[in-house]
């Protein structure tokens, strides 16, 4: 399966535990950042890795931030992308069984590494039991239909701080035109 992980700095640690769990397990990962323990924004790596979600570049994304609820705030904004926290193993069969989600989150100031992994393995292989939730989730995605953006809208372009650290070591241009999005981290460094 392909799973995106992102993380700020207070769920860094974890996001590279869970990114190692799920390549020794055959999953191909795409990491979105943070890529150390020096302080950002959760939302200029939350928001691209739910958009691979939700853009259906991945199947799933594991979202690591202090307490787990802002990544899923972000993510739960997006089309397609059904996110919930989940900080015990309960809560994350639950969390599929009951509503199929497809973003876990994850309080990496709330739980440690040895919980967050037992709480990704009971995520990853728990299923949708369908039956009665089936027309609970259905509910759900008629009202994220009514709500969220048509799914034939096209996404923009979002540039973040990574991308444009990544244009600079590689010295390439990041080019941008007018329906790029540039994350509130991103204009800080121009200006």
């Amino acid at each position: 399966m392909k799973i995106a992980v992102a993380s700020d700095h207070a769920g860094f640690e974890i996001k590279q535990m869970v990114a190692g769990l799920l390549r020794a397990q055959n999953h191909e990962v795409m990491d979105f950042g943070t890529n150390s323990a020096e302080s950002v924004d959760f939302v200029d790596f939350a928001y691209p890795a739910a958009l691979a979600v939700s853009e259906a570049r991945a199947e799933r994304a594991v979202l690591v931030d202090g307490a787990g609820y802002p990544s899923g705030i972000v993510a739960n904004l997006l089309p397609g992308v059904y996110a919930a926290v989940a900080n015990d193993p309960a809560s994350a069969r639950f969390a599929r069984e009951h509503s199929d989600t497809n973003v876990l989150c994850l309080g990496g100031r709330i739980i440690g590494a040895a919980l967050a992994a037992e709480v990704l393995q009971v995520w990853l292989s728990a299923q949708f039991l369908g039956g009665r939730y089936a027309a609970r989730v259905e509910k759900l995605r008629r009202l994220a239909a009514k709500h969220r953006r048509p799914a034939e809208a096209q996404p923009r372009k979002v540039v973040t701080v990574q991308d444009v650290r990544d244009a600079l070591e590689r010295r390439e241009p990041l080019i941008m035109d007018e329906s790029t999005i540039l994350t509130p981290s991103v204009l800080d460094l121009l200006r």
